[in-house]
């Protein structure tokens, strides 16, 4: 609590015996309010004066709140920081150049900047596409009297299109994520489909993943089995310009991946 002397007009000479007067008699304290109100000599009598923020370690109307829920928020916050600390570690041992400590902890720093938090240099080296991919999923299910029904196939991309054109702010997700995941698909599988690493195999989960969660639900109630096909189309060069002319296009069925009987 704060406490607070006012005085007006002292005259010189009296300095000591008005303050101390001030200080005795001074400003009586409403308990009723929960903050200090001063009433004396030369004060305004509805002068309110609030309670430090600080007083109570936390922002205003913290020390109110029940101590589990204080404890709580302190340890929510202490969480996020640590948190944050150590993702910022991460993505600076992830950019900077090989160094003892990225060489002997590189296993942990890709298992947690992949596949979400890639970084690259774009940026500042764009790489504009040539090709556009048209990616394509179904689903296979087997009823339990053994017979298979595989759904038609369902367009991923042109999702993906809707949601973009003619939207002033398209979301990261609907432009990137997608075309992103195939992208390094693509990088790591080459041409035969073969996880050759721990890494490839994320990215194939990861992709997967992604066409498990955006073909609909009414295809089928539960289905084992996913594929995706992929027709790369090339990008009309400006043949006038003396380039080459552009490539055929292209038409690649991954293989059926299992899925859980849900879905997931």
């Amino acid at each position: 609590m704060q406490i607070v002397a006012c005085r007006s007009g002292v005259a010189p000479g009296r300095h000591s015996e008005d303050h101390s007067g001030v200080r005795a008699r001074g400003a009586t304290k409403m308990e009723t309010t929960g903050r200090d109100t001063l009433a004396g000599a030369g004060c305004p009598r509805d002068v309110e004066v609030p309670s430090s923020a600080g007083e109570s370690g936390g922002p205003p109307g913290f020390a109110s709140l029940p101590r589990p829920l204080r404890a709580s928020v302190r340890t929510a916050a202490a969480l996020c920081t640590a948190v944050a600390l150590v993702h910022v570690v991460m993505v600076f041992l992830f950019v900077a150049p090989s160094n003892a400590v990225s060489q002997r902890y590189g296993k942990y720093i890709n298992a947690w900047i992949y596949p979400l938090f890639e970084q690259n240099w774009r940026l500042f080296a764009p790489d504009p596409q040539s090709v556009t991919q048209q990616i394509s999923a179904r689903t296979l299910h087997t009823s339990p009297e053994g017979s298979r029904e595989v759904s038609d196939w369902f367009d991923l991309t042109a999702v993906d299109d809707s949601a973009v054109n003619h939207n002033v702010f398209p979301s990261h997700t609907s432009q990137n994520m997608l075309r992103r995941a195939w992208d390094v698909y693509a990088a790591s599988h080459g041409n035969d489909d073969h996880s050759k690493s721990e890494r490839a195999l994320i990215l194939q989960k990861y992709l997967r993943n992604i066409a498990v969660n955006r073909v609909p639900a009414d295809r089928h109630k539960a289905f084992e089995d996913i594929q995706l096909r992929v027709i790369t189309r090339p990008i009309a060069a400006d043949t006038s310009a003396g380039r080459r002319p552009s490539t055929p296009t292209q038409t690649r069925y991954l293989p059926w991946w299992k899925v859980a009987s849900d879905g997931n």
